[in-house]
């Protein structure tokens, strides 16, 4: 049997698909023949519906007049897709290898979708900087919707392989059967608490309550959870994560990582080229696999337990950072080397400095207007221990440096208040104490890393993020906004506060005004009554 759920097709629909996509009948395809903008809007849909992007395309995509589908599968005259393709990659190829320039591999991106992939997956799919990635949202999607005749979880063949099949499934089949009930009894109590206003529609209200039920037990899923990632990344962005993902120690990565592969082939073969070959790809897997093995047995040496510590810890900054941004604000303004600019702002009073710094930050009117790149003349280390869902959040910011450890039951789990205020709070710390037992079950009969699959959003991860103060303006204002999760508004938050009371940088947190400290309750309402009145603007 397949680990894959393949989406059946009637023979109609597979002719049109067959048009658009490298293949009908696989996890990972690629998105060919479609305009830019179609691709992106696919891809956009891909947050908030339970749909594969195949199927959203039969039912969303094909019969839109405006979108010119129709025409654009006449205008392929029945010749295989792929042939086109084939054609076009003869002449980048002899391009490719003639100047040997790995920049070459920058200027050809491929729109890939990668359906099924656990959540273990999905982290690994999302470590590369030089790409765009779509995920599926746990906050407008029940995950509750079988995939064939089971629910939506991997079995990893590790699992199958020690003989603990049968007790796997059957906690996830009793995880996910629980998420359903509590869903609909959450709507209720949310329902009840926070009633249905005359100004607001029926539509904004129930997606709001709704919304929050989502969030409130996301907690339950298990890391095996499925989702759906859409990614566009150049032949050079590929090729690293693929050359990452055959020396991964899971089979769910290294299977997935040939499914990409395959696919890609189709698309930009020439870019593909070196990610098997012996001295190319496989050496450079073959190292990472190494190192990581070297490190991993040091590590294992350290006779330590882990000490007690915060949610949110800042454990290294720049004690000079201000002048230091000072004296950058400068650098672009003025003909001095950055050594005199540094000895010029030393000299000068705290309040002339702090001048320049307002200045550089100028009136900023909303969260997207950011001060330049003298921000990024200082950085902060922050290690976190926070529950996984928060952490599947702030991991998507590739701009920042980001390193996690194995996802563990060993640092306990955090419970919504409203869990034990809706009732089931005694199943809930049930199934939890059951994923500690299970996890450490499969650990002893697999490993740590096959381990992480049975594990809930609940259970807390340790995680460092390191990152420069521009950056730390993009994610702190926009992840602590009202409408974003509790868990990571809370950790962002606590960030923000560490940036200006630990490392004293006053001036520089004053200037990120849009961090947001509000308790909206229902968080989504806002943006729902946004969305309804452009809908509404656009008839």
């Amino acid at each position: 049997m397949s680990a894959y759920y393949e989406e059946p097709f009637t023979p109609a629909e597979t002719a049109i698909l067959g048009r658009f996509f490298t293949n009908t009948d696989r996890p990972v395809f690629g998105l060919i023949n479609l305009p830019e903008v179609v691709k992106g809007a696919l891809f956009a849909r891909y947050s908030r519906t339970h749909k594969s992007v195949r199927r959203l395309f039969l039912d969303e995509f094909v019969d839109n007049a405006d979108l010119g589908i129709e025409a654009i599968a006449a205008n392929l005259q029945n010749e295989d897709a792929i042939i086109k393709f084939r054609r076009a990659e003869e002449l980048y190829d002899r391009v490719f290898f003639e100047y040997g320039d790995d920049s070459v591999a920058q200027l050809g991106g491929v729109h890939l979708a990668c359906e099924q992939a656990s959540n273990v997956l999905t982290k690994v799919l999302e470590w590369g900087r030089i790409a765009a990635y779509l995920e599926q949202s746990t906050r407008y999607i029940a995950y509750d919707r079988p995939l064939g005749e089971r629910f939506r979880y991997f079995v990893p063949e590790e699992i199958k392989g020690a003989g603990l099949e049968d007790a796997f499934t059957d906690y996830m089949e009793r995880i996910f059967t629980f998420y359903s009930k509590a869903v609909e009894r959450l709507v209720d109590h949310f329902a009840a608490i926070y009633p249905h206003q005359a100004s607001d529609s029926d539509v904004v209200w129930r997606s709001t309550i709704r919304a929050k039920a989502y969030d409130t037990v996301r907690g339950i899923l298990p890391a095996a959870t499925q989702s759906n990632v859409g990614i566009y990344g150049t032949g050079q962005a590929y090729e690293m994560a693929l050359v990452r993902m055959q020396a991964h120690p899971l089979a769910e990565v290294r299977t997935y990582g040939a499914l990409m592969l395959d696919e890609l082939r189709k698309q930009i073969p020439a870019f593909m080229k070196r990610v098997d070959l012996p001295e190319r790809g496989l050496a450079w897997s073959n190292y990472l696999a190494a190192s990581a093995g070297a490190v991993a047995h040091i590590a294992g040496s350290l006779d330590e337990q882990p000490e007690e510590t915060d949610e949110v810890t800042l454990v290294d900054w720049d004690q000079d950072a201000e002048l230091k941004v000072a004296a950058a604000a400068l650098y672009a303004a003025t003909e001095l080397p950055d050594s005199q600019l540094l000895r010029h702002v030393e000299r000068l009073p705290s309040e002339e400095r702090a001048r320049i710094l307002r200045a550089y930050v100028g009136d900023r009117r909303n969260r997207r207007h950011k001060p330049g790149r003298a921000m990024e003349r200082v950085s902060y280390r922050f290690d976190i221990l926070s529950d996984y869902g928060a952490f599947r959040d702030l991991q998507r910011h590739r701009m920042l440096t980001i390193e996690w450890q194995r996802l563990t039951t060993r640092f306990g789990y955090d419970t919504p208040v409203e869990v034990a205020e809706a009732g089931f709070l005694e199943e809930w710390d049930a199934l939890m104490q059951r994923a500690s037992d299970l996890s450490e079950q499969v650990g002893a009969a697999t490993n740590a890393d096959v381990a992480q699959y049975v594990v809930p959003f609940a259970y807390r991860i340790r995680y460092m993020i390191e990152m420069n103060a521009r950056e730390a303006f993009h994610l702190l204002e926009l992840r602590t906004q009202p409408a974003g999760h509790p868990s990571y508004r809370r950790v962002c938050q606590e960030m923000h506060r560490q940036i200006r009371d630990v490392a004293g940088h006053e001036i520089i947190a004053d200037a990120m005004q849009f961090v947001d400290y509000s308790d909206p309750g229902l968080e989504r309402i806002d943006e729902e009554r946004r969305l309804e009145a452009k809908r509404a603007n656009k008839g």
